[in-house]
């Protein structure tokens, strides 16, 4: 009798361990994601030129110098790390002179915890790529706001583009570049 008392408590608490285990392990991976997509259509974003308002007599004493509309001062093409990774990185600038970065066609797979980061790392190919983006300098933008579309980033004021030449899609949980893009000036 307590043979079987013991061998009962032992698979019950063995069922408890495995489902602590397999808790854990579900939302540590997600493995869900990878067949959930997120598509995100930002409008490329507009800013008014300094100094500009909606009078025509403001705007026709606007400043000559001023950009009409956003301008791309660097771009890249993304390609793929640890998942499959398609699209088109850019900073822009806009007419206030505020800083943009923007992801168009972005093909991705989902995952957990995924950011976006401007780094200093350069890019590289296949597996030699995947870890490198946080052994540098590197800026978070934010929580990658969906796998697929058009996306926008703000850039903070105090960023200095000249330090950084990659954009990845990062993921912090796994320490991971699912892509990433080089920077070329526009």
């Amino acid at each position: 009798m307590q043979d079987r008392k013991r061998r009962t408590g032992l698979v019950i608490g063995g069922l408890v361990t495995a489902l602590v285990v397999l808790a854990v392990g579900l939302y540590w991976f997600q493995p869900w994601k990878l067949w959930q997509d997120a598509t995100v259509n930002d409008a490329l974003p507009t800013a008014a030129a300094p100094g500009s308002t909606s009078s025509p007599t403001a705007a026709a004493t606007a400043s000559p110098s001023a950009p009409a509309g956003p301008r791309t001062l660097a771009q890249g093409s993304l390609i793929s790390h640890e998942h499959a990774t398609t699209g088109t990185v850019k900073l822009i600038r806009l007419p206030d002179g505020s800083r943009t970065l923007r992801l168009e066609n972005l093909d991705t797979s989902n995952g957990p915890d995924l950011r976006v980061w401007l780094t200093d790392a350069p890019v590289k190919e296949g597996k030699e790529g995947w870890e490198v983006f946080d052994d540098g300098k590197y800026v978070s933008l934010g929580k990658l706001k969906g796998n697929k579309g058009d996306q926008n980033y703000e850039i903070p004021a105090d960023v200095d583009l000249a330090d950084y030449t990659s954009v990845t899609i990062w993921c912090d949980r796994f320490n991971v570049s699912f892509g990433a893009a080089a920077l070329q000036a526009a």
